[in-house]
């Protein structure tokens, strides 16, 4: 009989453990950029690795193997990295950035995605935001309620990937956990994630226009959306990163040698 409650509660404790790898992962990730302890990092980078393993599942079910590909090759990268700090032993500076980068541009990204009540406050913000600037502009856009946009009898969702979280998220992490001083720190930020928010909301009123007023005719909203407004997304990363790097040389010599200790596995140069 006393065992009961135990066999209860370890099912319980295993899935409380699956369910809030990405946190754990996360939290790890920051307390060994803190503490500078190398086994949290390898554990961080396991447990977020786990946690990318667990997304191809839902990939497969919607039928988009290029993000099927995408996750598992995440997941290998960061188990991989994992292995380095945990069984090769690195401590380098390159992967105590990496460990650091990711801590930040995670927490400042996955709340938005995991929690309910902030993603939809994310998504409301720039659906208004959308909306301002469409009327700014002269366009006789409307609100078709919730996160949609209408204009001319088609509607348009603001969704999450809509926001540019994700850009300035990764932008943030790489900016504030390199070691430079802060004064160029702050510019490569405001270089950086204001410019990104700025741009995405152009590029939503592109979206919407260009497929309510039906420019490309049947397609217009693939093309828009998918070919056009992707393509000028893609441009204007490259050239925000330019700039970040001209402000953050630093940044780049990071880059470069966790790219170099990635090659040899973490051990010493032959």
């Amino acid at each position: 009989m006393l065992n009961k409650p135990v066999d209860f509660l370890s099912p319980m404790i295993i899935g409380w453990l699956i369910g809030n790898v990405l946190w754990m992962g996360l939290a790890l990730l920051a307390a060994s950029a803190l503490s500078g302890r190398r086994l949290l990092a390898g554990l961080g980078w396991v447990l977020f690795g786990v946690h990318w393993l667990k997304q191809p599942a839902h990939y497969l079910e919607i039928k988009d193997p290029f993000n099927v590909l995408l996750t598992l090759a995440v997941a290998l990268f960061c188990l991989y990295l994992g292995w380095i700090v945990l069984a090769r032993g690195s401590a380098s500076a390159s992967s105590a950035w990496a460990a650091s980068a990711v801590a930040i541009g995670g927490f400042a990204y996955f709340p938005f995605a995991e929690v309910q009540p902030l993603k939809e406050w994310l998504i409301s913000e720039t659906a208004d935001l959308t909306l301002l600037l469409l009327g700014a502009l002269g366009i006789p856009a409307a609100s078709g309620g919730g996160s949609v946009i209408v204009l001319a009898d088609r509607s348009v969702e603001i969704v999450l990937a809509c926001t540019a979280i994700e850009s300035m998220a990764l932008f943030a992490g790489v900016v504030l956990s390199v070691q430079a001083p802060l004064r160029r720190r702050a510019a490569a930020l405001v270089a950086s994630v204001p410019v990104i928010y700025l741009l995405n909301l152009f590029r939503n009123v592109f979206v919407v226009v260009a497929y309510g007023w039906g420019w490309f005719g049947a397609d217009s909203f693939y093309y828009a959306h998918n070919v056009i407004a992707k393509a000028g997304s893609a441009v204007a990363l490259f050239a925000i990163a330019y700039v970040v790097f001209l402000l953050l040389p630093e940044l780049l010599e990071m880059i470069e040698d966790l790219a170099v200790e990635i090659r040899r596995g973490g051990g010493e140069p032959a």
